[in-house]
C-alpha cells in the first residue's frame, strides 16, 4: 500500500512529501498481583502522509498531514490525498526544503516473546512485604518495523524496539492505605534498573505513611536524585532546540557561555544516537535525517542547535537532526560528597516541571527526606521553586551517571537556594 500511495503522491501535484509506515509486533500482559488477567499479541500497521504545497511562486510551503490505511482502496487513498494539497493550500510557512541525504541502515532483530518475559522475570524479584506489596501491572513490548520516504530520494527502513510497564504498588499501616503509580518506557528491559527502581518505590511508600510535615525552610539546598531529575536537563536541550532560536524563544548562541559567575559544575549535554535499552535508537529521526553523536553543550558553552528540518533550514544549520537520546556528563564530586550537609532530598512529587522557556522550577512535595546531619526525616507537603538560570550557577553535578530511558544523568544532582514552601 505504501507504494501505491507514494505513485499517487507522486501523480497529485505535490510539491513534496513525506510518507512514514509503521508496521508494530506487540505483546500485552495485564497483570493483577502477579495473577495473569489477560494478555494479547498485537499486529498493527499505522501509514502517515505529509503532503507540501509551494504558495505565492515558492515564497511560502502549505502543509497538511493525515493518516492512510492500508486497508483503503486507491480511491479513498486519492481523496485523502487531494483532501491534504487543499489544506495545505491554507497554510503559510515560510519556504523550506526536506532532508536529502540518504542512510544505509544494517537492521538486527528483536525478540519481542523475550522482552515481555524479562519484565515478568523482573516484576516476580521485587522484594514484597505484608505492608508494601505490588496491587497491579501491565507490560507492553513491541518490535517496530518502519519505513520513511520522501520526495527528495530518502527511503530507508529500520526496526527498533519499544516496550512499557505500568506498575501500582500499594503501602499500608494500621490507619489507612495509599497507591503509587510507576510508568517505565524503555527500548528492551532492563532488569537490575527495574527492580532497583521499584524496590526503592516499596520504600517510598512506607515512609510516605510515617511522613511528617515539610518544615518550613524558605531556602534550602536541595538534592534530586530520581527521575525528575531529567526534567532539569530538558530545560537545556529544549533552549538549544533551532524553533526554540528562531522564535525568539531562546537567548542563547553559539560559542557563548550561558551563565555567568558559575561556581558550581557546568553542563556538557550531548545527542547520542544510541543508549542501552533506550526507546528512542534510531539510524535516522522522524524526517529521514541521519542521527549521529553531537555535542549541544559543552562546559555550559552552546555548540549545535538541532530539531526539525524546517527550522534547521531557516537558520542554515547542516548536518544535525531531532535528537532522541540525551547524554549529561557527570561533575566533580562524588554521590557520597555530594550527600553531606543539611539538605532535603524531594523524592515523589505530584508533579515537578521546568519551564522550557523560562527556566522556573517547580514541584509539590508528595514525600522528601530532610538530611539534617546523621538524623533522616521523611516529609510531605509543601513544594520546592526556583528559577533554573539563577540555580544553575551553584549547582553540582554526581561524578556518576544513571540512566532513564533515553536520558543518561548524574545520579545525583545538588542545588543550593531553593525556595521551600513548608507545610508546617
Amino acid at each position: 500500500m505504501t507504494d501505491k500511495i507514494i505513485e499517487l503522491l507522486k501523480a497529485s501535484g505535490a510539491t513534496a512529501y513525506e510518507v512514514s509506515d509503521t508496521v508494530t509486533e506487540a505483546w500485552e500482559f495485564y497483570f493483577i498481583g502477579h495473577r495473569l488477567d489477560q494478555n494479547r499479541i498485537r499486529d498493527v500497521e499505522h501509514i502517515n502522509v505529509t503532503v507540501y504545497k509551494a504558495l505565492e511562486d515558492g515564497k511560502f510551503l502549505g502543509s497538511a498531514s493525515d493518516e492512510i490505511a492500508p486497508t483503503a482502496t486507491e480511491a479513498e487513498a486519492k481523496k485523502i490525498i487531494d483532501d491534504l494539497l487543499l489544506r495545505a493550500s491554507y497554510v503559510k510557512n515560510a519556504y523550506f526544503e526536506l532532508n536529502k541525504e540518504n542512510t544505509q541502515v544494517e537492521n538486527k532483530d528483536y525478540d519481542v516473546e523475550k522482552m515481555a518475559k524479562d519484565y515478568i522475570e523482573a516484576l516476580q524479584q521485587i522484594p514484597e512485604t505484608s505492608t508494601e506489596d505490588i496491587n497491579s501491572y501491565e507490560i507492553f513490548a513491541e518490535k517496530c518495523t518502519k519505513r520513511y520516504v520522501n520526495s527528495e530520494g530518502i527511503d530507508v527502513t529500520f526496526v527498533y524496539p519499544s516496550s512499557q510497564v505500568e506498575v501500582v504498588v500499594n503501602a499500608r499501616n494500621d490507619d489507612h492505605e495509599i497507591e503509587l503509580y510507576r510508568m517505565y518506557k524503555a527500548g528492551s528491559c532492563d532488569k537490575d534498573h527495574l527492580v532497583k527502581e521499584l524496590t526503592d518505590t516499596l520504600r517510598f511508600g512506607k515512609d510516605r505513611l510515617k511522613a511528617t510535615p515539610t518544615p518550613a525552610l524558605k531556602k534550602a539546598t536541595v538534592l534530586f536524585s530520581t527521575e525528575d531529575a531529567a526534567s532539569l536537563f530538558q530545560y537545556f536541550g529544549a533552549k538549544m532546540m533551532a524553533s526554540m532560536k528562531y522564535r525568539g524563544l531562546s537567548n542563547w548562541e553559539i560559542g557563548k557561555e550561558i551563565a555567568d559567575d558559575v561556581t558550581g559544575d557546568k553542563i556538557t549535554l550531548r545527542a547520542l544516537k544510541e543508549l542501552p535499552n533506550s526507546s528512542a535508537n534510531r539510524p535516522v529521526d522522524s524526517q529521514g535525517a541521519p542521527v549521529h553523536d553531537m555535542y549541544i553543550l559543552k562546559d555550559n558553552v552552546p555548540e549545535n542547535y538541532w530539531g526539525d528540518v524546517q527550522f534547521r533550514y531557516y537558520l542554515g544549520i547542516k548536518d544535525s537532526f531531532i535528537a532522541g537520546n540525551f547524554s549529561v556528563d557527570g561533575g566533580s564530586s562524588t554521590e557520597a560528597e555530594l550527600r553531606s550537609g543539611t539538605y532535603l532530598e524531594p523524592v515523589e512529587f505530584s508533579d515537578f516541571s521546568v519551564d522550557p522557556i523560562t527556566g522556573d522550577i517547580a514541584g509539590e512535595i508528595r514525600l522528601a527526606y530532610y538530611h539534617d546531619g546523621d538524623k533522616v526525616t521523611p516529609v510531605t507537603g509543601g513544594s520546592v521553586s526556583g528559577s533554573l538560570p539563577e540555580l544553575l550557577k551553584n549547582m553540582k553535578l554526581s561524578k556518576e551517571q544513571k540512566q532513564y530511558d533515553c536520558n543518561l544523568i548524574p545520579s545525583v544532582i545538588k542545588v543550593e537556594n531553593v525556595t521551600i514552601a513548608g507545610a508546617e
